[in-house]
């Protein structure tokens, strides 16, 4: 197949290339359905564009509308991030989770206690519920 080096060279920047301009309209479609200010049909021709004529397609997208992808792929990645972080939040719970519930409860089992509305036996015993093991009530 490569009868010399200069064959095999010219192969490997033509892989090259090739690779690169896939890998750029990838990105080109990309920030072409992401962006939110195009309508169905403005996207549309710009996909029939790119796809005719790749390269002159690409340019031209380039040009027009290259000054704004990098507002359009921040915008995205911070509206995912947002929603990333709403997620985390509704499954961590809004009060740290089970051991910050656990905490509340036996600070509350402790100022009954200390206020005289339980006994140390009931205390134990709420605290052990908080914790989730059984309480072994010490004597009074």
């Amino acid at each position: 197949m490569f009868d010399n080096n200069g064959s095999f060279l010219l192969a490997t920047l033509e892989f090259f290339l090739f690779f690169a301009w896939f890998m750029c309209l990838f990105w080109i479609f990309g920030d072409l359905f992401r962006s939110k200010d195009l309508g169905g049909w403005g996207k549309t021709l710009w996909t029939l564009f790119l796809i005719i004529l790749p390269l002159l397609g690409m340019l031209v997208y380039l040009i027009v509308r290259g000054g704004g992808m990098t507002e359009r792929a921040e915008a995205s990645a911070a509206d995912a991030q947002k929603r990333q972080d709403a997620y985390i939040r509704t499954v961590a719970g809004s009060g740290g989770g089970a051991s910050s519930t656990a905490t509340e409860q036996i600070a509350s089992a402790k100022s009954l206690l200390d206020s005289g509305a339980i006994t140390a036996a009931e205390f134990e015993k709420l605290k052990g519920d908080a914790l989730g093991r059984s309480a072994t009530p010490t004597a009074a």
